[in-house]
């Protein structure tokens, strides 16, 4: 292996676009949409639809066209505002996955781009590196210390060690004649020399992860064409499984309809005996329609659409704060979080290191910096490789200095050995570099009892400073066959340490005091200094900080000690990802809910394991990406604590939500179980079936566009952790909804039997007035149940310039005077309403729900 560096052009744009025109997407599927017709035939298949369509047949059957047709467009209205609602939803979630997909940086027009993986076509150059899950097959045209875990395809564990293709007449061809790029693949395998043993290591695969090393792979197979695409074809999608909020919408919908069935034959019942003088063919159709009646009223048909909505567009705002949602039930989660794992470097710090200080055991400061620049990789993607490659250049060592000799042999860095080290050739000399953390290279270094006190107290020095320090060693062989097979093997003089600076974040610490102040406890797991990490955790304000756990005492932990431990150790150090998984589940047998945070292959099953995975999104392998349930787009610790609030607003506002549903639902039910119960004639109740699919008119705008769009309580982030068993109705929720939503049906209710009490005749004025008053009463309810905490102008003034919501309310009044002042109101069973009516609706609206201000007032009072 050497370092000679290889210059690739790869395909033209245009060449891509012709290719992708020819071969297509690369994707193993293409997900199939449900039609137009189909989305309309389910939501018909529900419920609330079939009763509103049997009532409307019903209208046609007594010979009233007139409120048959106005039942249908009602119930196309409806459909309408439920595929709108729904064709936004999945907008929204598609543009999420768009975020979310694969990536690849290839070659094209001779630069370096990174494009969707599903762009890729037979010919690009793809560069992979540690991290990324390989998107197409394809040959190895350069790879540096390259290692697959191909068990994905073989069911072998032992990851695999590639080599570039050979250069053969046939391959160069490949190679180099951009004409056959396209066509290469029907016989690449069968021409090439390797293509003895079914997996070549000269070739990459579909589907496979790159634990190690760099490689530039030339794509020869795309989609259903890779071996992956051969398998993958024969699998279908699993099933998406319903989320426990789900599952408790569900249950609540089912007990809802379980209520209202009974209700329906119940009021039925009790209209047929009321109507002992009617027509057997009126009295029939009468007491079915005020059955339908309470069932439309009774089935909050609202609830589905809420929690999607309300997830979709939470997920979605908070893609714009850079914290990317990949699956939808985590925004459910996060405002349970109760324990938070970070790793320190990048997303505590800035991820921005220089060397800020060395310590050379022979007080040769420039032979450090060589040496140390020597086992860095020639083409380095690591932070920390840069800032040691800057030092050099900045103590006059060019790169194209260190790597004029030959690069024989490669000690590779694992999380076990936490070192690394090269073999050079080198002015006719064999020279290892090694590098690592301090505590392995001095372990295969030979020092005296008193230099090795030595280097441990400019360590400890180094480590107290809150830097990050690497040590350095080296030796000469006579040649190639001294060259010890493992770094372990290695008997190294020892050279330094580099101390390396990593600051903290700016508004590191004024985060974790909120998360602190949240009940947020914060865990930092690092594979750093003990000590350097104690330091930085104090200097940030984390609590507990003096307390640390190694990678090795865990390690002679059993799970129940640790369990013991990690209720107040806040510091893991010297961990391999490996360790993340104890600790993660040790966090989950004491109850606690983990968000963990990871960037490296090795990590992702930790983050599954999490109850939210949170990925980098700029130095995240792609591994760990797609085992994690949110990725971080800027990688920033404030970004984590952001969403944590967003997700406590959302689940806030769903919990309102239902809260509103059951509030409003409660006066509309009310009066449609009641009037039959007081013997109210059936053309006389306060409700029909028409009226109740005006109310959900006005309901459904309000829950899925006001109450969504509600900002954060003042105080979000000063309560606990809720805990994740709670009810999303719970019992004071309940109490809440059923005493409000008891009031306002009080007043609606009881003016209406005023008036018809004043007016026996008039029903359609009581009707009116009845109805008025609890649409009122829907624009207070909204604005009062916008905060639990805050009083109504404070939730206004937040919103003033929300010019949605003023639509939504200004609608909503311009829909009550269509209903009293056109041609309509007739139709409706309306009348229209004088000045003063209007206004007496008004008050008593607002003091059916304004009272309520009065409890707000007390609870911030205590």
């Amino acid at each position: 292996m050497t370092n000679n560096r290889v210059d690739f052009k790869g395909l033209t744009a245009i060449e891509a676009q012709k290719l992708q025109e020819q071969y297509g997407k690369n994707e193993l599927s293409i997900e199939k949409r449900t039609s137009f017709f189909k989305k309309i035939l389910h939501i018909l298949s529900e419920p609330m639809f079939l009763l509103l369509i049997v009532a409307a047949s019903i209208y046609f059957i007594l010979g009233e066209p007139t409120d048959g047709i106005i039942m249908l467009l009602s119930v196309v209205g409806i459909i309408s505002i439920a595929i709108i609602q729904e064709w936004k939803t999945d907008k929204t979630l598609n543009a999420l996955k768009e975020l979310s997909a694969p990536h690849i940086i290839v070659i094209r027009d001779a630069t370096e781009i990174t494009i969707a993986s599903t762009d890729l076509v037979p010919g690009d150059i793809m560069i992979i590196h540690e991290g990324v899950k390989i998107p197409a097959d394809g040959f190895i045209i350069k790879c540096n210390d390259l290692c697959v875990d191909e068990s994905s395809l073989t069911g072998e564990s032992e990851g695999v060690w590639k080599t570039t293709i050979s250069p053969e007449p046939e391959q160069s061809k490949i190679l180099l004649d951009k004409k056959t790029q396209a066509t290469f693949s029907n016989n690449s395998i069968a021409n090439n020399a390797h293509a003895n043993d079914y997996w070549r290591k000269d070739y990459c695969y579909a589907g496979t992860l790159v634990s190690q090393g760099t490689a530039f792979v030339q794509v020869d197979k795309i989609g259903v064409s890779t071996e992956y695409g051969k398998i993958g074809t024969e699998v279908g999608n699993a099933p998406d499984e319903p989320t426990p909020l789900q599952k408790q919408i569900g249950g609540l919908v089912k007990f809802s309809a379980i209520i209202a069935f009974v209700l329906f034959f119940l009021v039925s019942i009790v209209t047929w005996f009321n109507l002992e003088e009617s027509i057997l063919k009126y009295r029939l159709i009468d007491s079915i329609l005020s059955g339908i009646t309470i069932a439309i009223a009774m089935i909050p048909e609202e609830f589905p659409v809420v929690l999607t909505v309300f997830l979709s567009m939470g997920a979605w705002r908070l893609a714009k704060k850079q914290s990317l949602i990949r699956q939808l039930p985590a925004v459910e989660t996060l405002g349970a979080i109760s324990v938070l794992c970070v790793d320190k470097t990048g997303t505590i710090t800035l991820n921005q290191m220089t060397v800020q200080t060395t310590w050379a055991m022979n007080n040769n400061d420039q032979e450090l910096a060589e040496i140390m620049g020597l086992g860095c990789e020639v083409d380095t993607y690591d932070p920390m490789e840069k800032a040691m490659l800057a030092y050099c250049e900045k103590l006059g060592i060019s790169t194209s200095q260190l790597f004029t000799g030959e690069l024989i042999f490669e000690y590779a860095f694992t999380n076990s050995l936490k070192m690394m080290g090269h073999v050079w050739r080198r002015d006719n000399e064999i020279l290892i570099a090694a590098k690592g953390s301090p505590e392995r290279i001095l372990t295969i270094c030979q020092l005296t009892e008193k230099e090795r006190q030595n280097v441990e107290s400019q360590l400890l020095k180094m480590s107290e400073q809150g830097l990050r320090v690497i040590a350095v060693a080296t030796t000469k062989l006579k040649n190639e066959t001294e060259i010890p097979p493992s770094i372990t093997d290695c008997t190294l003089t020892f050279c330094g340490l580099i101390g390396l600076v990593d600051p903290p974040r700016e508004t590191i610490k004024n985060d974790i005091a909120l998360c602190n102040k949240a009940g947020i406890r914060i865990i930092m797991i690092t594979g750093d200094n003990g000590i350097t990490a104690s330091t930085i955790a104090k200097k940030i304000g984390m609590l507990n900080s003096q307390n640390i756990i190694t990678g090795d005492m865990l390690e002679q932990m059993t799970d129940v000690e640790l369990r013991e431990k990690v209720k107040t150790i806040n510091i893991f150090s010297r961990v391999i990802p490996e360790h993340k998984m104890r600790i993660v589940r040790a966090l989950k047998d004491n109850n606690e809910i983990v968000a963990m945070t990871g960037d490296g292959v090795n990590d992702a099953p930790a983050l599954k394991y999490a109850d939210i995975g949170i990925a980098m999104g700029k130095r995240g392998s792609e591994v760990a990406r797609e085992a994690a349930d949110i990725i971080l787009m800027d990688d920033n610790f404030s970004t984590i604590v952001d969403t944590i609030k967003d997700g406590r607003r959302i689940y806030d506002n769903i919990q309102k939500a239902v809260g509103y549903i059951f509030t409003i639902h409660i006066p509309i039910a009310a009066a449609a179980l009641f009037a039959p119960l007081l013997g109210i004639m059936p053309s006389y109740v306060l409700f029909l079936p028409l009226h109740i699919v005006i109310m959900e008119f006005i309901i459904d705008p309000t829950c899925s566009i006001v109450l969504e769009r509600q900002p954060a309580e003042a105080n979000i982030m000063d309560r606990k952790p809720r805990n994740f068993n709670d009810k999303l109705l719970n019992l004071k929720t309940l109490l809440k909804s059923v005493i409000q939503g008891a009031v306002i049906f009080i007043a609606s209710f009881g003016t209406y039997l005023y008036v018809l009490s004043q007016e026996p005749k008039d029903a359609p004025l009581a009707r009116t007035m009845g109805i008025s008053i609890i649409i009122l009463a829907n624009l207070f309810l909204v604005q009062v149940n916008s905060s639990n905490y805050d009083s109504i102008f404070v939730s206004i003034k937040r919103l003033i310039k929300d010019k949605v919501m003023w639509a939504v309310n200004v609608l909503t009044l311009c829909a009550l005077l269509v209903f009293l002042y056109t041609p309509l109101h007739k139709a409706l069973g309306f009348s229209a309403l004088s000045i003063t009516q209007v206004l007496f609706a008004f008050g008593i609206a607002a003091v059916s729900v304004l009272w309520y201000e009065i409890v707000k007032w007390a609870k911030r009072l205590a």
